[in-house]
């Protein structure tokens, strides 16, 4: 995380803030609010602290709002007291973090949402922002979803190009199995694809794009032996329906890559001049 915060503070504040450092004294001391512009479900204070600690080693931020919980609109969600410097220096690399990790939370709070007492879970994709998806995924957590595979490297996922090389989801499978004792999940397109995973005692078959009156005839053929998840041009409204099928996951691009960041602002609400 402090790698991160570096990158992000090098990026934005380069050889320095011309505008702040120019206006404001050095030891000029602030309060300062966080405060929510909408109904939001937070996430991201431990990466925000992190860049006001770094400009400010003695910044003091108070979550209000812990991650994980709705914010209302024109509700306080951070109270910040620091140098005056830091906090308008940090203001946006923070507000970033927060606005953006929060978006995620609240697309999958609603997706959660949605299949609450169905028993199914949410689940999150590999669809992430280059080098943000550990925060990108730890807002999906703090909206109640759950991480899919973290990358490449934590569990198989046989997908169609895998097939076509291997020449079936057997030979693909066996491949597998030769080198790894990992989870496998294998991406199915057909009932016959379907029938072939389904006695290859692999972990989860993933109905990619399937019509949902075949996920019925899915359900209906595995009878509960393999766990299904189902993926593809999901939105809130057929997750609510297609839960009720029988299914235990549906992965949702979308709330790492199409969510709209939450609205948030950061206000100075008084200054002592550093005395």
């Amino acid at each position: 995380m402090e790698e991160r915060i570096r990158r992000f503070l090098a990026e934005d504040v380069g050889s320095g803030d011309i505008t702040t450092d120019a206006i404001v004294p050095p030891d000029h001391l602030s309060e300062a609010l966080i405060i929510a512009k909408e109904e939001c479900v937070i996430a991201g204070h431990e990466f925000a602290r992190g860049i006001f600690l770094a400009l400010d080693p003695d910044a003091l931020y108070v979550d209000l709002i812990r991650d994980g919980h709705p914010a209302g609109k024109g509700q306080a969600v951070v109270r910040l007291k620091a140098r005056t410097r830091a906090i308008l220096t940090g203001e946006r690399s923070a507000l970033n973090i927060l606005q953006r990790l929060s978006g995620i939370a609240t697309a999958t709070r609603r997706f959660v949402d949605a299949v609450t007492g169905t028993g199914v879970r949410i689940l999150d994709t590999r669809k992430t922002s280059p080098g943000l998806r550990a925060m990108e995924k730890y807002a999906v957590l703090m909206g109640g979803g759950e991480n899919h595979r973290f990358g490449l490297y934590d569990m198989a996922l046989v997908k169609e190009n895998h097939i076509a090389i291997a020449g079936s989801i057997r030979a693909a499978v066996e491949r597998i199995r030769a080198r790894s004792d990992c989870e496998i999940e294998v991406e199915v397109k057909n009932m016959e694809e379907l029938k072939e995973a389904s006695v290859e005692g692999v972990e989860r078959i993933m109905l990619d794009n399937w019509r949902d009156e075949d996920i019925d005839k899915a359900v209906a053929l595995v009878n509960g032996g393999i766990p299904i998840e189902v993926s593809g041009n999901m939105t809130v409204e057929r997750a609510k329906k297609v839960a009720g099928t029988g299914i235990d996951f549906i992965s949702v691009g979308s709330i790492t890559h199409s969510f709209k960041s939450a609205d948030l602002s950061l206000l100075i609400q008084s200054g002592d001049g550093g005395k």
